[in-house]
C-alpha cells in the first residue's frame, strides 16, 4: 500500500471543509434515494450473511446501509454530514430496521482494528481527498478474511464526465487525485493490494432515469451539492454555458428517443477479500 503522506502542496483540511460544505448543500438525499439498487446489488455481490457486522462508510442517506440491514446484518452507518445521517435514520425507522448511526470522517474512523466483517461504501469514500488514508481505514477496520465492498464511478462514465465538465469551470486543487481513479483496477491495486487476498471487479451501469434532460439538470442543480456549488461560484453568463454543456453531456449519453432521459452511468462494483 502507498505511503499515507499528503499530496504535495495540497491543503487537505481546506479541501475537506469545502467538500463537506458541498455535500451539505442542496439535499443529496433526493439524488441518493434513486441509487438504492446499487446498494442492493453490492450486498448481493458481497454475499452478506445474517448477523454479520457491517460498516457503511460515507453512507449518505443510507442506500447500502438499508440494503445490509434488510439482510439482517448488524449495521453501523457513518458519514461526515449529519443531515444525511438523519435522512438515513428516518428511512431506517420507516422500514422498521435497527441501525446505528454515527457522524464520522472516512479518513479517521472511531473504531478499533478489525471491528467489522464487512466494510462498504457506495459512491462515497471515492470522494475523500486523501485516498491512501481512506483506503487504509477501510482495510484497518475489516477483519482478516472479511470483505470490503465498493461502488465507484469510472473515469469515462457519465458521472466521471460530469465532474470533468464542472472542473473546466471550477478547477480542482492541483495535485489532488481524481475521485474516479477509484473506478479503475490499477488504482485499487495501489490502494489495497498489499493487505488483501483478492480484488474482484465488475463493470456495471446504473441507469439515470429522468423525465427529460432538463428535469435532470434542474434536479442536480437544486439538490446535488457539487453541481449546486458550481453554479453558485460562476457568473450568470458562465451559468448559462455550464448548463448548456451539461445538457450536451446528457444528450451524448442518452439512450432514450422519446424525450425522456435514460443515461447509463458506468461504475465499478468491487469486492475485496482482506488478507
Amino acid at each position: 500500500m502507498e505511503t499515507l503522506s499528503h499530496p504535495p502542496g495540497v491543503d487537505l483540511v481546506a479541501v475537506k471543509q469545502k467538500q463537506q460544505a458541498a455535500w451539505s448543500a442542496g439535499d443529496y438525499a433526493v439524488i441518493g434515494t434513486t441509487l438504492q439498487i446499487v446498494g442492493e446489488t453490492l450486498c448481493e455481490a458481497l454475499d452478506l450473511r445474517a448477523g454479520a457486522s457491517v460498516l457503511d462508510v460515507c453512507a449518505g442517506n443510507g442506500n447500502a446501509t438499508l440494503a445490509a440491514a434488510r439482510r439482517w446484518c448488524d449495521v453501523v452507518s457513518t458519514d461526515y454530514v449529519g443531515a444525511l445521517l438523519e435522512r438515513g435514520r428516518a428511512r431506517a425507522s420507516a422500514n422498521g430496521l435497527a441501525v446505528q448511526f454515527k457522524e464520522a470522517d472516512a479518513e479517521n474512523l472511531p473504531f478499533a482494528d478489525a471491528s467489522f466483517d464487512v466494510v462498504l461504501s457506495t459512491f462515497g469514500v471515492m470522494f475523500t481527498p486523501n485516498q491512501e488514508k481512506a483506503a487504509s481505514e477501510l482495510t484497518r477496520l475489516c477483519r482478516p478474511g472479511g470483505k470490503i465492498g465498493l461502488a465507484n464511478w469510472t473515469p469515462s462514465s457519465f458521472v466521471g464526465e460530469l465532474f470533468k465538465t464542472i472542473g473546466r469551470y471550477i478547477p480542482p486543487p492541483a495535485g489532488l487525485k481524481p475521485p474516479s481513479l477509484w473506478g479503475t483496477d490499477e488504482r485499487l491495486r495501489e490502494l489495497f493490494g498489499e493487505r488483501t487476498a483478492t480484488i474482484e471487479t465488475t463493470h456495471k451501469n446504473f441507469m439515470f432515469r429522468y423525465r427529460t434532460p432538463q428535469h435532470w439538470l434542474d434536479t442536480f442543480r437544486t439538490y446535488y451539492g457539487p453541481t449546486q456549488k458550481a453554479f453558485g461560484a460562476v457568473s450568470a453568463a458562465q451559468q448559462q454555458t455550464l448548463a448548456a454543456d451539461l445538457i450536451r453531456l446528457v444528450q451524448h449519453f442518452n439512450r432514450a428517443t422519446d424525450g425522456t432521459m435514460v443515461v447509463p452511468g458506468e461504475y465499478l462494483e468491487v469486492v475485496i477479500t482482506r488478507r
